[in-house]
């Protein structure tokens, strides 16, 4: 068997290019994160009424919390007006007041 021969190295040559961010952008479509979904809503109970206050599908909507789950992100299932249902991050959620109805 031959013994092969190493591959020679350029040595680098102590000029370093560094990045210049001046004219930087800020993309539109740039996730952002909210680094205090973490921490989460407490207060929060299966059956309460809320309101999804994150953005996507049924935004705005008034909801039942069906499922919590605790974990990094608290987070929990509702079951909106419209009859679907959706895993929401708690800090997304609103609490709304049962509403008092008179009879008349």
């Amino acid at each position: 068997m031959t013994k092969r021969k190493g591959g020679y190295f350029k040595k680098p040559s102590g000029k370093r290019r560094g990045a210049e961010y001046e004219n930087v952008v800020e993309r539109p479509n740039l996730a952002t994160i909210n680094m205090d979904a973490g921490k989460g809503r407490a207060g929060f109970a299966v059956g309460d009424r809320v309101r999804i206050g994150a953005s996507g599908l049924y935004s705005g909507e008034m909801a039942v919390i069906e499922k919590l789950s605790s974990g990094v992100i608290p987070s929990a299932l509702v079951r909106a007006e419209s009859g679907g249902t959706r895993q929401v991050r708690t800090i997304d959620l609103e609490p709304v007041q049962a509403e008092k109805r008179t009879q008349g």
